[in-house]
Order: C-alpha cells, then sequence, then structure tokens
C-alpha cells in the first residue's frame, strides 16, 4: 500500500509508542506484507524464520519485536513487543473501514457503457470501466478497478477481505485478523462467472490479467496475481500470494497452494491438488500434481498391487 504522503521512521514510532533504531528521518513511502515490499516500505516480523528475509528485504523500515539483531545500512527498526498488531494500527490509520450507506457509493466511478444489474453494489474508491457487464447481486468491495469490457456473472464477491490471521496462544486462544488494506485489479476483456470471490490483498494487489477467464465458484485468495489468457474452470482455488503465468488452463476443482508459481501455458488436469511450483508448457495431474504422463504410469501400476502382494503371501513359508 503506497501511502498518500512520506512519513519518517520517527513519525511512525511516536505514532505507534515505541523505541526505534537508525535515523529518525528514514522516510517511509508504503506499507507492505514481506513478499510485496518495495525500496520506501515497512514491513512487520514477529517470528525467528523471517528475521534475515525481512532485514536483506528492500524495506526501509522494519516493524520487529526484538532490537538486538544486526542492522543493515540504511535501514531503520521500530521495536514492539507485538508487530502485527501495531502493524494492524498502521493499516486502519492510512486505509480505515469507511460504512457504505447505498449501493452505489458517491465515490465509484462506473465507466460509460456498463450496465448495472439489480442489487449490484459496489464501494468506496471503486472504478470500473466502459462497456462492462455486471450481474445481479455481484458486490465490488472498497478500492478495486475494473477495466473495459468485463463481465461479471450474478453473486460474486470481488475484493472481500484477505483471509490473514495471527494465532494467538494461551488463556485467550484467538485468531487475531489483519486489516484488509490492499486492492483487486482485474484487466479489460476479463469474464468471473457466478459464485465466485476475489479477495483483496492484504496489503498489495490482486490481479486478474488481460483476457481471462473464470467459471463458476472459484476461489482467487489475497495477493494471487493471474496472468493474460488464462482459464480456470468451476470449483477452483488459488490460495495466497501465489503467481499464475499467462495462458495457464486449470480444470474444475483443482487447489493450489500458496506461495506458488505455476509457468506459462501450464495445464492442470481436474481434481488435481498442487503443492510445489510447476514449469511451464506442461500438463500436470493428480495430488501431488505431477507430469500427468508419469502420473498415468504409477497410477496404472498401481492395479498390479493386489496381485504382488498375494504372489508375495504365497512365497511366505507355512
Amino acid at each position: 500500500m503506497t501511502l498518500p504522503e512520506p512519513f519518517t521512521l520517527q513519525d511512525f514510532a511516536s505514532f505507534l509508542g515505541r523505541d526505534f533504531v537508525g535515523d529518525p528521518n528514514i522516510p517511509i513511502t508504503g506499507i507492505n506484507v514481506i513478499h510485496k515490499v518495495q525500496r520506501g516500505d515497512l514491513t512487520f516480523v514477529d517470528f525467528h524464520k523471517y528475521y534475515d528475509r525481512s532485514l536483506d528485504s528492500v524495506a526501509s523500515v522494519i516493524l520487529i519485536d526484538k532490537a538486538d539483531v544486526r542492522l543493515p545500512s540504511n535501514k531503520g527498526l521500530i521495536v514492539s513487543p507485538n508487530p502485527f498488531t501495531d502493524f494492524n494500527k498502521l493499516l486502519h490509520r492510512f486505509r480505515p473501514f469507511e460504512p457504505l450507506h447505498q449501493n452505489i457509493s458517491p465515490s465509484a466511478i462506473i465507466g460509460e457503457g456498463t450496465q448495472l444489474q439489480p442489487g449490484v453494489v459496489v464501494g468506496n474508491r471503486t472504478t470500473i470501466g466502459k462497456n462492462c457487464l455486471i450481474g445481479a447481486n455481484v458486490t465490488i468491495c472498497d478500492h478495486c478497478t475494473i477495466g473495459d469490457n468485463v463481465i461479471i456473472h450474478p453473486n460474486s464477491v470481488i475484493g472481500g477481505d484477505a483471509f490473514f490471521f495471527k494465532t494467538r496462544n494461551g488463556d485467550n486462544f484467538h485468531y487475531e485478523k489483519m486489516h484488509t488494506a490492499g486492492r483487486v485489479i482485474i484487466a479489460d476483456n476479463v469474464e468471473i462467472g457466478s459464485g465466485c470471490t476475489i479477495d483483496r490483498g492484504a496489503t498489495g494487489d490482486t490481479v486478474i490479467g488481460y483476457g481471462t477467464k473464470l467459471d463458476n465458484m472459484v476461489h482467487i485468495a489475497h495477493g494471487v496475481e493471474i496472468g493474460k489468457h488464462v482459464l480456470i474452470a468451476a470449483q477452483v482455488a488459488i490460495a495466497g500470494k501465489t503467481i499464475v503465468d499467462d495462458e495457464v488452463i486449470i480444470w474444475g476443482q483443482v487447489g493450489i497452494n500458496k506461495e506458488l508459481t505455476i509457468g506459462k501455458k501450464a495445464v492442470i488436469l481436474a481434481t488435481s491438488g498442487v503443492s510445489k511450483s510447476l514449469e511451464g508448457g506442461k500438463t500436470y495431474y493428480g495430488a501431488p500434481a505431477e507430469e500427468a504422463r508419469q502420473k498415468w504410469k504409477e497410477v496404472a501400476a498401481l492395479r498390479y498391487l493386489p496381485d504382488l502382494v498375494k504372489q508375495q503371501r504365497g512365497k511366505q513359508p507355512e
């Protein structure tokens, strides 16, 4: 998320009431989770596994739960016992919740020739391009951008909150929710089926590329980036921060894990489960998904397993 104007390390530390390490005048121009971080951003870390990744990132300021760490040059630290909670405070400050008092927000921009069917809701600071068709009961939440010639079929939700929680253990066990401050960006000539859900990025963008087509009941999680001319069949679910390259085809009921990359022109056959990144230009099947020909050979070989077991038992001495 880009800030409306630059702030400094000292500004943010003062707002949070926390100590800081580094030049107090280090400029902060954005707030982002680590996988979306850019130069000038503040990010947070509260788990030792990710300390090095955060400290070595291009982020200018790290909101962290310990001060005794190596500090790369030109970076600053804000030291907090609860970086996640303080990060949320910053997100709420710069992108607070805005209640909607009518179906179409006064701050929404609707392009020429676009048709909104009955029951459509368009949120605050959302833009819809020209010649779009938005089906009945579609909800497009705040801070979304829809391109030209986009079709969204009935009952889909664009821009719901990111599914992003911090586990809080102890007597008051609960999940602390991250405030969603990102956007959904849908390019020109995209078609989205009925009953689809596309979540906003936690702090960055969820992106659907030019000419991509989604069937019914597809779920795209926060921070996913889908390329151009991708086909996604019904009941596919893609977890957060995964990248799907151009011209990929994903058939029905495929599940794809988080933070993966699916290469250009890959094909994933129906009911597959993807647990690792896949190279482009190949066809995949199974759970876990592997190259289809190899997977089919394995499935064929399993047919002989009962006979092999019987033979083995027959060889055992009485």
